[in-house]
């Protein structure tokens, strides 16, 4: 089994900051893979960043400058700091990671269950 643990949401005014964690663990082989999505109420889950090694990440327009993503390799995790964030930045934030459970397996999708993150204006 494998499992995404988030942590570090919460309810913060607008330009504040929070840190967000997700580690991975169980049965995994290697991560090609980890990052965030975001899902608002009534809105399509979309992808806010990605990492897949250190000079190689992916941010949504909406949030390039205020987001920084990071990945630690040895524990399994990944960090996403948001500063000035901004109302429209509330959504449930969901950690996903693409992963081979075994060397002899194809990477798979895998997903945490999410953390609320409510922007205050």
């Amino acid at each position: 089994q494998v499992q995404l643990v988030e942590s570090g949401g919460g309810l913060v005014q607008a330009g504040g900051s929070l840190r967000l964690s997700c580690a991975a663990s169980g049965s995994i082989f290697s991560i090609n893979a980890m990052g965030w999505y975001r899902q608002a109420p009534g809105k399509q889950r979309e992808l806010v960043a990605r990492i897949i090694s250190d000079d190689n990440t992916y941010y949504a327009d909406s949030v390039k400058g205020r987001f920084t993503i990071s990945r630690d390799n040895a524990k399994n995790t990944v960090n996403l700091q948001m500063n000035s964030l901004k109302p429209e930045d509330t959504a449930v934030y969901i950690c996903h990671a693409i992963l081979k459970r075994t060397v002899a397996t194809f990477p798979s999708n895998y997903w945490g269950q999410g953390t609320q993150v409510t922007v205050s204006s």
